[in-house]
């Protein structure tokens, strides 16, 4: 090799470890050309007329080089413009890679999933560092976020320039992902020359709640001192107030039986009778409970009767329509200094935050009986009069004795994000080079606010439901008029159940995660370079949560109140959702007034019967779970070689190395035993990671990629959406009921582990264009699993004496209640693997103006087999799909862009997948059904500097469809939609 090809080789490598900050905005900024996506030709070449390309197909360029000039398989989606990314939400817009499907909550993103494999699964560094930030969902979606996924509605997508998703290890990559690394990039100001400055207005309109929300963004940036200096700073800001409308269930239950609330009211003479003789219930022969008869012996009351009352008869635990209301406010910020003192040698200093407060109304009409055991005066209360049972869903019934409530949630929601980092970069020699980072990540999530306030109504009689022809919207007849105040009461301390209930439950999580490495490349020849580093990070996450010590008794009306005075009407409901017959209006809590007349938020005892407000959280069997403590250290180090050369005349770069893992875990909380007794474990593990990323050349414009890797990624913390723990070696309690459940931690569980392997092919046909393929095999020798079973109290005393001892057992409780066990253990898990397909091109062969079009396409399959364990003992096993995995997903963009106007509008599908397996309350599985997102985009250049957009997102206002059941009966348990989004503004740029 001569000289000059060694040092263009070298400098190439250097390249490709800086950040793709500076190419992205080059090319979007007009300053790239096209001929940045060939491989870089001999300074001899014929020069070619230089074609610049900006706007969006310029981002689409620029993510084609960052793509092909890379060793590993990664794909990456930069900014438009100047604070301009492609969508409004950094999920959203993720969602675009092949392989990447996202979840939503309350309408927006929040979380992602890479080739089948779920956030818990996925790391994501901001700024080169691994950071987490978390929110609070709503029940169904997770709640808040208390494991190790990222939750990216917390920044606004203005703030960042580009997005890689790297989906092969490299051992220069710190470990902890099965599925991707995904890295943020703020913008710095080297990546501009000289003085830049960017803004942009909008103002959006949702069509279900009718609201108006503001969106701006601010970026200024410059260089000084001959371009050794340089300063930035970018504000975003939005609101969001939107409408979250439909059905729930709270899942499905058995009608009788295991899993059940304890069956229906049996008529009078039919055995076995049900409820049973119980004094204290009232429940006899003649009477279904005290002051309730049993339904007489007709035809007609003893067959719907044994038509619904059977353990393969499923009924929906909660049916219930609801509105929740999300008000959010967003404010992001960040800041980069940079300094260049000489040639070779950078300093960067960068700060990124975020704050996101947000409030959520959930205002329900539900009834509760049936999730209700005899001792709650629940299901045996209740008289069948009618059932239709089709696929062993109870589809259709009326009954009597149904208790109905109106319910309303306040919760006030605040994260706030907080990063600072250090890079130092510089080159020893033209052979050495090193880079050192130090950062420290914040995300401080606080739920001061999570209260909730009750109406009830005991004993309705003429309740019915009817799913047939609506199995996501059912007709429900509440046998009353909801709307009338008079029909509802307050049911104050002593008075027979269901009692109104407040429940006050403040909560939070904090996570830190400090970061120290150092790295140290080497061009060893003129083809290959050595790298090695070390890499020391801390992770640290704390909770908390308080509660009253009894949720269940509230004090009576003071003289002059009324339930009149304590309540307002929610009108409007249901607009293009619901069928007819269901009421659009009805009475629910004023939780203000509540507030006010009971003052629920001294944390004192008011000194009046029901008026204890006190809050505790260790000593509160029922939030002392929500209370721990997770530490990490994790110590890796590794040696890289990268090689750059030729094989048969064909160009060949790659890099092989192996990096090894120690990590040290920390994990505590508080028993149940002995009013909250600490208990602390701790583990240690390390793993041996080699990893290997070839990229051949066989002919021009064409890449064949192969990588192989061993990876892991650290077990959760708990489980978001069935609220498990994993790690803390605690043991939980809930034995006052209505719901009795029991968990074990487990802090010995080892991390998930696979060996990965992936092929690709790639042909860079024409210039802006791409048609690949890519095969991917994770062979999961190491899965966490939750397991969740239904065993007697006597049993769980026996399990583990002490914290489930006899005495904690008592009123409601008994040796016999049945309590659900949930715990994490290690499992074998399986094999996963599927194939990407990807096309991108614009149609600049096409006649006059048909050039200036577009598409970008791609399909994702995926296929898993998991062995879940079926029993306590893990000696029996059900295979199915690995939770959050859509076996197809596919999007598709198309767009049209000349020098005045750009617009496009994407699509964007994913297959239905798995929540849960088993699922909760004897179903085998829970599951989210399919989703199509529709979205588009335009604009129009007025001058240089000005121009106008126009956004629409999710056009067809596409449900939030889960439900639960098994491979043949699919019963809802959500179905939600928040309503069309629009904006329109206007961009400056200088």
């Amino acid at each position: 090799m001569t000289s000059d090809h060694s040092a263009r080789v070298r400098a190439y490598r250097r390249g490709l470890v800086a950040s793709a900050s500076g190419l992205a905005i080059a090319l979007t900024l007009g300053i790239g050309a096209a001929s940045a996506q060939t491989a870089p030709q001999d300074e001899e070449a014929t020069q070619v007329d230089e074609i610049v390309v900006t706007g969006f197909r310029g981002s689409l360029n620029a993510a084609l080089s960052i793509k092909r000039n890379e060793a590993g398989v990664v794909d990456a989606i930069v900014a438009e413009d100047i604070a301009d990314f492609p969508d409004l939400n950094l999920a959203e817009s993720i969602q675009r890679i092949p392989g990447v499907s996202i979840d939503r909550d309350a309408g927006e993103g929040r979380s992602l999933t890479v080739r089948g494999l779920s956030s818990d699964f996925t790391r994501t560094r901001i700024n080169g560092m691994e950071a987490q930030a978390t929110t609070g969902g709503t029940d169904s979606s997770g709640g808040a976020n208390r494991g190790r996924g990222f939750d990216f509605n917390v920044f606004a997508a203005e703030l960042f320039n580009s997005i890689k998703v790297r989906k092969t290890a490299a051992a220069e990559t710190e470990e902890g992902s099965l599925g991707a690394t995904v890295d943020l990039q703020t913008t710095r100001p080297f990546d501009y020359d000289g003085f830049t400055m960017a803004a942009s207005a909008q103002m959006g309109y949702n069509d279900l709640s009718e609201s108006y929300d503001p969106r701006a963004a601010f970026l200024i940036s410059n260089t000084f001192m001959d371009d050794t200096f340089g300063a930035l700073l970018s504000v975003a800001y939005s609101e969001r107030s939107i409408f979250e409308e439909g059905f729930s269930s709270v899942r499905w239950a058995p009608a009788f039986g295991s899993g059940s609330s304890g069956g229906f009211c049996s008529p009078l003479g039919v055995t076995p009778q049900n409820a049973t003789n119980n004094t204290a219930a009232g429940s006899s022969a003649a009477n279904c409970a005290t002051g309730i008869p049993r339904p007489a012996n007709t035809p007609g009351n003893v067959t719907a009767y044994n038509t619904a009352n059977q353990n393969s008869v499923f009924i929906p635990r909660l049916p219930r329509y609801g509105r929740l209301t999300h008000e959010q406010e967003r404010l992001g910020v960040t800041a980069s200094l940079q300094a260049r003192p000489r040639e070779g040698t950078t300093f960067s200093f960068d700060v990124l935050y975020s704050k996101l407060d947000a409030t959520r109304q959930e205002d329900f009409l539900e009834s509760l009986s049936f999730s209700r055991n005899a001792a709650a005066g629940g299901q045996t209360q209740i008289i069948v009069r009618n059932a239709v049972v089709e696929n062993n869903a109870l589809v259709a019934g009326t009954f009597d004795n149904v208790d109905v409530r109106s319910e309303q949630r306040f919760d006030e929601l605040s994260t706030e994000f907080t990063q600072l980092s250090f890079t130092a970069e510089h080159e020893f020699t033209d052979r050495l080079s090193g880079r050192f980072f130090a950062g420290r990540a914040e995300s401080v999530f606080d739920n001061p606010i999570q209260t909730t306030v009750t109406l009830d109504r005991q004993n309705t009689q003429g309740y019915s439901w009817d799913f047939r022809g609506n199995p996501n919207t059912p007709v429900i007849d509440y046998g009353f008029n909801v709307a009338d105040p008079a029909n509802w009461s307050w049911r104050q301390i002593g008075t027979a159940t269901p009692r109104s209930e407040i429940r006050i439950r403040p909560n939070g999580v904090t996570t830190v995660f400090e970061t120290f490495s150092g790295d140290l490349a080497y061009d060893a020849t003129d083809w290959l370079t050595i790298r090695a580093g070390v890499n020391y990070k801390t992770f640290a996450s704390k909770s908390y949560e308080f509660r009253r010590a009894d949720e269940t008794v509230v004090p009576a009306l003071p003289a002059g109140s009324s339930v009149a005075s304590i309540s307002t009407l929610l009108t409007g409901y249901g607009n293009g959702l619901i069928p007819a017959g269901v009421d659009r209006s009805w009475v629910v809590p004023d939780l203000n007034a509540v507030a006010a007349l009971f003052n629920i938020y001294c944390n004192c005892d008011t000194g009046v019967p029901g008026g204890d407000f006190r809050l505790a959280s260790i000593t509160n069997g029922n939030a002392r779970g929500g209370n721990r403590n997770v530490e990490e250290q994790d110590l890796a180090y590794y040696i890289q070689a990268d090689f750059e050369t030729d094989i048969l005349g064909m160009p060949l770069r790659g890099n092989v190395g192996v990096r090894q893992v120690n990590t040290k875990l920390l994990a505590e909380g508080f028993s149940s035993i002995g009013g909250g007794t600490p208990v602390s474990g701790t583990n240690e593990y390390d793993d041996t990671l080699p990893s290997l990323n070839l990229a051949l050349e066989p002919m021009e414009d064409v890449v064949v990629r192969f990588g192989a890797a061993k990876v892991m990624a650290r077990p959760q913390i708990n489980n978001g959406l069935s609220g498990a723990n994993y790690l803390v070696p605690t043991t939980s309690l809930n034995a006052t009921g209505p719901n009795f459940t029991a968990t074990i931690g487990n802090v010995l569980l080892e991390p998930f582990r696979a060996t990965t392997y992936d092929f690709g092919v790639e042909w860079y046909f024409a210039p802006e264009s791409l048609l690949s393929f890519a095969y991917f095999y994770k062979d999961i020798d190491t899965y966490i699993q939750v397991l969740r079973q239904d065993l007697p109290y006597s049993d769980l005393t026996a399990l583990n004496p002490s914290a489930f001892a006899p005495g904690l057992c008592t009123g409601v409780c008994s040796p016999s209640t049945i309590f659900q066990l949930t715990s994490a253990v290690n499992t074998d898990g399986g094999p996963l693997k599927g194939f990407e397909v990807s096309y991108q091109q614009p149609f600049t062969f096409l006649p006059g103006p048909l050039e200036n079009l577009g598409v970008i396409l791609n399909y994702t399959h995926v296929e898993s087999e998991i062995d879940y364990c079926s029993n306590a003992l893990c000696t029996t096993f059900v295979t199915d799909d690995l939770a959050a995995l859509s076996p197809t997903a596919y999007n598709g963009t198309l767009y049209y862009e000349d020098d005045r106007f750009s617009a496009r509008i994407s699509a964007s599908y994913r297959e239905a997948y798995l929540q849960n397996v088993p699922g909760r309350n004897g179903n085998a599985i829970e599951g989210k059904q399919a989703t199509l997102n529709w979205d588009m985009a335009a604009s129009l250049n007025l001058t240089d500097q000005i121009s106008l957009t126009f956004e629409g997102l999710n056009l067809t206002d596409e449900e939030n469809h889960q439900y639960v059941g098994d491979d043949s009966r699919q019963s809802t348990s959500v179905y939600h939609h928040t309503g069309r989004q629009f904006y329109l503004g206007a961009r400056y740029r200088f």
